[in-house]
């Protein structure tokens, strides 16, 4: 039996580090629970009373107003009507952070002035909305439950129906798509005619049939067409359900000037942490060797826990700067021009470590023009390697949708000629992606697309 001796090398993380990375990961509603429960096992750490008085929330007001008037995406959080108790009285304020649709429209009624005997029922219509913004409710049941006139749920319906998003209210796909042409001054259009009696022959693409009996050229029939597909038929699209709502507090928020981008941290809710006074003079003047090591103890603890909120701060800003530098083009134009990038790119930008960056996107959302979307959505890989800008599953959709758009309505493009197509552009596709992109785009294949100019 021979023995031997060997070198080797590890590394271990300490119990602070742990606690630093565990830190970095959370999310905004996690990292305050985390705080709270801090601060009652902590003594010599406290929160800074003066953040809930008034002086920080006119702080607040301010700086919502300065987003407001540099940035109209922050409008909808800046409305304030919290006089009264009642449903439409506690929608629109700061603390309203759920992004649902029956959210957004009783914060509309919020700000108008209501005749007393609509205010019930336009509430009750809002909170008959369903998930696509449709309302499912015979308006003479409503009238009978709510003990008013069919009359009164008429106007309540037009109140409702006069809101943000367009089409809200809407009973049916025809109903939706006209009062959304009906917002756009369309009125009497041929749009509004084709929307009113040709739909289906409108997913059918029979330009010629439509042209043929509303006595207009194809040119004309098309060029609605393509306005009515560009409407919105689910205006509730893009809102929380409320019965799958979730909390969601933006860590970051892009402010849009003419010529650049802002980024703010929303931590206005995370309580200011300090070292109490007391305990630390304690520590220095005890002569009790017992209270000393506890007080030394806790003080470390402490410390620790404040620079590492400090530091998940100044990380998770750093990739978020990363991030708007390398996707500008995004946040100025929309998704289809979402570069490719992965957490390496991010990690070598800062001089970090690739799991640093992926704890410090974990859980955390960018609030900008678009909405509100997680960091991790900025992170996707080049299709067929390319790395030219927007070679990403968004941007592919958004070139198939331009080539479809662009293509002869008689003569539609087959899945091989659009995969052909889209190569020339850089980008590579195989034709089995390219049918799976446009049937989740929801567009016909070539034979439903085709336009019949004899019919």
């Amino acid at each position: 039996m021979e023995l031997s001796l060997s070198q080797k090398q590890t590394q271990t993380l300490s119990p602070q580090m742990m606690q630093s990375m565990e830190i970095l990961q959370m999310g905004s509603q996690e990292l305050l629970e985390y705080i709270e429960e801090a601060v009652q096992e902590n003594p010599v750490l406290e929160v800074d009373e003066h953040r809930a008085g008034e002086e920080p929330f006119a702080d607040l007001q301010r700086k919502l107003e300065w987003l407001e008037s540099t940035d109209p995406q922050n409008r909808y959080y800046h409305q304030q009507d919290n006089e009264e108790d009642n449903p439409i009285e506690r929608f629109g304020g700061v603390d309203a952070g759920e992004e649902s649709l029956y959210r957004y429209v009783l914060s509309q009624l919020a700000t108008m002035d209501l005749a007393e005997e609509l205010r019930e029922p336009c509430v009750y219509l809002v909170e008959s909305l369903d998930a696509n913004g449709w309302l499912d409710e015979d308006l003479d049941a409503a009238a009978a439950e709510l003990g008013v006139t069919r009359e009164t749920m008429d106007r309540a319906l037009e109140v409702v129906q006069s809101l943000e998003p367009a089409g809200v209210g809407a009973r049916s796909l025809k109903e939706c798509l006209a009062l959304q042409l009906k917002r756009r001054g369309e009125e009497d259009s041929l749009a509004m005619k084709i929307v009113e009696g040709y739909l289906d022959a409108v997913a059918k693409c029979r330009y010629g049939l439509i042209a043929k009996e509303l006595e207009a050229s194809q040119e004309e029939v098309r060029s609605a067409c393509e306005r009515i597909k560009r409407l919105e038929p689910r205006p509730g699209t893009g809102f929380a359900a409320r019965e799958n709502l979730t909390y969601i507090t933006p860590d970051i928020i892009v402010v849009s000037f003419a010529d650049h981008f802002e980024l703010l941290t929303n931590d206005y809710f995370f309580p200011t942490l300090h070292l109490s006074g007391y305990y630390q003079n304690l520590l220095k003047e005890s002569g009790d060797k017992e209270v000393q090591d506890y007080l030394a103890d806790k003080v470390r603890q402490a410390k620790w826990v404040v620079r590492s909120i400090e530091q998940r701060r100044s990380t998770l800003l750093e990739c978020a700067q990363c991030i708007l530098d390398v996707q500008e083009a995004f946040f100025r134009k929309g998704a289809g021009y979402l570069r490719p990038m992965t957490l390496a790119d991010v990690a070598g930008k800062l001089g970090v470590h690739e799991s640093t960056v992926s704890r410090a996107v974990k859980d955390k959302y960018i609030q900008c023009a678009m909405g509100v979307y997680p960091l991790s959505y900025f992170f996707s890989r080049g299709l067929g390697g390319q790395e030219r800008e927007g070679a990403s599953p968004e941007a592919a959709k958004a070139l198939l949708k331009r080539l479809v758009a662009e293509e002869d309505p008689q003569k539609p493009l087959s899945d091989q000629k659009l995969c052909l197509l889209m190569e020339q552009e850089g980008c590579l596709l195989s034709r089995r992606t390219v049918a799976k992109y446009r049937d989740e785009l929801g567009i016909p294949n070539a034979a439903g697309r085709r336009t019949y100019s004899d019919k």
